[in-house]
């Protein structure tokens, strides 16, 4: 999915391969736990050896972590340009018998294309974690530590399978999300009416829908777009952009994005995104 988004961005933008210096992939469902995914995209999209290349595993909040990762690397000198790729297949990780996660969750890929510019408007971000949400969005038996059976939630359930107990995740979003808001507003010292769109990773209708309200932000300016794509965890910001602001083609607007979820973990950015090049939705067969 996202070497196809990669391919779609990249011919669209006209960018030379060797002129790309980093690729970074941002993903909780790579293609392997080794070698990393990235490299693979590497040599899969004909990189030059000198390109810098890894990977960050990273759910609900990835999109906006690796915008803040990518924009500490752009230096104008050994980084110049950066290819952002963000996507997660969490289909494959569910259990088509478990309704809180088969119906939910759906699969994207993204790409996102950064070039250093000294003009560039300022961009905030603010990041955070609290681990103790460890085990409330998990895989328990997903890596290399056996899992030991303790958690009396997973008893009789595949712990192979997605885990989520949505009563935890539900009272951690409505927690932390709406002060989210108003610190990054704060952050850039700029008003809600100032701001063109905020988008939150689309993590659950009804609950994205308070965090609207008790975040006192207008629903016109918060799309969504679950009903259609359902939550694709770490792409579905960029997939808002690309579905729902098709005017940022032509328009330079401010944006305000909210990434939550699994880990736990949580970032926001607040940017100026000025006319893109390439802003295109597309569809990739299995």
């Amino acid at each position: 999915l996202c070497q196809a988004a990669a391919e779609t961005l990249l011919a669209g933008l006209g960018w030379e391969r060797d002129s790309i210096d980093a690729l970074i992939f941002i993903s909780q469902t790579p293609d392997y736990t080794l070698p990393a995914t990235a490299c693979a995209l590497h040599g899969r999209l004909q990189l030059t050896s000198s390109c810098v290349a890894f990977d960050v595993n990273l759910g609900c909040s990835g999109y906006a972590y690796g915008l803040w990762l990518a924009g500490k690397m752009l230096d104008g000198m050994a980084i110049q340009r950066v290819l952002l790729l963000v996507g997660d297949t969490i289909s494959k990780t569910v259990d088509p018998h478990d309704r809180a996660t088969a119906l939910l969750f759906g699969d994207a890929g993204s790409a996102t294309a950064l070039e250093f510019d000294p003009l560039a408007a300022p961009a905030y971000f603010l990041l955070g974690t609290d681990g103790h949400g460890e085990r409330h969005l998990m895989i328990p038996a997903s890596a290399h530590r056996p899992y030991q059976g303790d958690d009396t939630r997973l008893a009789g359930r595949d712990p192979t399978c997605l885990f989520m107990d949505g009563g935890e995740i539900f009272n951690f979003t409505l927690t932390h999300v709406p002060p989210l808001v108003n610190d990054l507003l704060a952050l850039a010292d700029r008003p809600r009416e100032t701001i063109d769109a905020f988008l939150f990773h689309q993590a659950n209708t009804f609950m994205l829908k308070h965090i609207i309200k008790k975040a006192k932000i207008p629903a016109e300016k918060a799309p969504l777009n679950m009903a259609r794509f359902g939550n694709t965890s770490s792409a579905s910001i960029p997939l808002l952009v690309c579905d729902q602001l098709p005017q940022l083609t032509t328009t330079t607007l401010t944006v305000a994005m909210f990434g939550f979820g699994v880990g736990y973990s949580w970032a926001a950015a607040l940017m100026e995104l000025p006319p893109l090049a390439v802003n295109q939705l597309i569809e990739v067969s299995p």
